[in-house]
């Protein structure tokens, strides 16, 4: 069963509804004792990198969140979380990935946000992307990016230059697109993280 972890910066209606309509179990996890009651977790986020991390940290979950050994699952913002530090807010995050989280720079040939569909390249194979071909649409919505790390990174895609749009270590993964938003293949790795 999935616990998604309630911290206040997390629009979780639509993953609910997209984990229901797949028949996965979930709960939410507001204190450190419920974590005993999942088997892997969803860190949602959406908004300001330096605010969700304000309200992360104010839940007094973050030590229990670093000391996690279980499969965990950041998307979008929850997915920035997990990096060292992002240039929204000039914050330090949970450091769970020894990178960072950048801004787009445009010379005004591409909008920020980037916001819609783009091409996923998976770049190591991983049961997170079973039954996704490479070069699948996913949906994004975002002005800041990972920085592509080979060592990290799970999948890419290109939006004004290369960024992770997923990455991997240990058992945390995180993606920068909304699977809940992205059709079959959002679906689909939603289903493969349930099986982790």
């Amino acid at each position: 069963m999935i616990g998604i972890i309630r911290y206040g910066a997390g629009n979780i209606f639509s993953l609910t509804a997209a984990l229901e309509r797949l028949g996965i179990a979930y709960g939410m996890v507001n204190t450190e004792a419920d974590f005993e009651q999942f088997d892997r977790y969803i860190i949602p986020g959406v908004g300001h990198a330096g605010a969700a991390m304000n309200k992360l940290e104010q839940t007094g979950l973050v030590p229990k969140i670093k000391s996690l050994n279980k499969p965990t699952l950041g998307i979008c913002v929850g997915m920035q979380l997990l990096t060292s530090h992002s240039e929204e807010g000039d914050a330090n995050l949970l450091n769970l990935f020894p990178i960072k989280t950048l801004k787009f720079t445009s010379d005004g040939s591409f909008k920020v946000p980037h916001t819609g569909w783009n091409q996923v390249f998976p770049e190591k194979e991983n049961p997170l992307f079973e039954n996704i071909p490479a070069g699948s649409h996913f949906y994004f919505v975002h002005s800041y990016f990972i920085e592509y790390d080979q060592l990290y990174t799970l999948s890419s895609t290109s939006y004004i230059n290369k960024f992770s749009a997923s990455i991997w270590h240990g058992n945390f993964y995180g993606v920068q697109f909304h699977p809940e938003k992205s059709g079959t293949y959002g679906e689909t790795l939603l289903k493969n993280f349930s099986k982790i």
